[in-house]
């Protein structure tokens, strides 16, 4: 990374939000920060029913699909910040970029609602899905699931909740930046975490505030839906891809579950895009990093079996 490059986002870091205290100004300043200016083409605002509760989800159709099925999307935010609003740019992209429907879920977030209310909005959305296939018009197999950071991980845990409660199992998952893991102190196991905690906009300090907000106990902390890392059994679960970011603390617990899937005999493909940091799915200053995220996102829903290759 060039020295120009890395003094902004030194700067971009600092100084230090108190997560804990401020979460609802962060809120609004990743509004704020995320503005998408020209109309999506068709958004849809949908609304999914659970128990007499609404679900919002945002439909991103494309003018032309390209490809059959959905990519049902979830948000990052640390489980805290982010929604349907603050993402819409992020998602209408997704759809130009890979010619399919995209749907994002607007799921219920932390402190308010913690763990595991976020995690069951977003596994009934998905059951609805998988369940009622006349609602988009697909098979199952060519519904993938699809998250980024905190939404990565809610993804992640998705699968694993729906190989417990054997009511539905997605053929593909893709994991970008997902947080798999419940320490990230200077005692994490992970030289990431200590090598990029500092200086790259997502401090390893801002993860520790976000999963403390987002779990109340240390029970919890140590689930597998929390932290897929920790799962004993990860049999059965999706074809995976997990695209991580070279600067990212998550950087190694991302790639260490990858690794994990695959010592199970699944079918899991790794993607470190160089260069870039933790929230270079978002930042449009790193479009090269975009465009080769796409480029293998593509290549792993087009091909039957994944993808032929991975980088790390």
């Amino acid at each position: 990374m060039n020295k120009l490059k890395k003094a902004a986002f030194k700067a971009l870091s600092y100084p230090y939000i108190d997560v804990k205290k401020d979460y609802k100004l962060q809120r609004k300043v990743h509004r704020i920060a995320n503005p998408y200016i020209k109309r999506a083409y068709h958004v849809l605002d949908r609304q999914i029913m659970v128990e007499g509760r609404e679900i919002p989800v945002r439909v991103f159709p494309v003018k032309k699909q390209l490809q059959p099925g959905i990519l049902l999307f979830f948000h990052g935010g640390g489980w805290v910040t982010g929604d349907i609003e603050s993402y819409t740019k992020v998602c209408a992209n997704m759809a130009k970029q890979t010619g399919r429907m995209v749907i994002s879920v607007d799921y219920r977030l932390a402190p308010e609602n913690p763990f595991p209310a976020g995690l069951e909005d977003c596994y009934h959305v998905a059951r609805e899905l998988f369940l009622h296939l006349e609602l988009v018009h697909c098979r199952q197999d060519e519904i993938t699931l699809i998250g980024y950071s905190a939404g990565a991980n809610l993804a992640a845990a998705i699968s694993l909740l729906a190989k417990e409660r054997a009511e539905f199992m997605p053929e593909k998952q893709i994991l970008i930046c997902p947080a798999t893991f419940n320490n990230h102190s200077s005692s994490s196991p992970f030289a990431s975490v200590i090598e990029n905690g500092f200086d790259y906009i997502l401090t390893s300090q801002k993860v520790r505030d976000y999963l403390d907000l987002y779990v109340k106990t240390k029970e919890q902390k140590d689930s597998p839906l929390v932290a897929p890392l920790l799962a004993e059994d990860l049999l059965g679960q999706p074809k995976t891809l997990i695209i991580t970011a070279e600067y990212d603390p998550l950087r190694d617990e991302g790639e260490a579950y990858g690794k994990k899937l695959k010592a199970f005999g699944n079918q899991s493909y790794l993607f470190r895009i160089k260069d870039a940091v933790h929230s270079f799915f978002t930042l449009p200053l790193n479009t090269d990093a975009i465009i080769e995220s796409y480029d293998i996102i593509n290549h792993f829903l087009d091909k039957t079996n994944g993808c032929d290759k991975e980088n790390r």
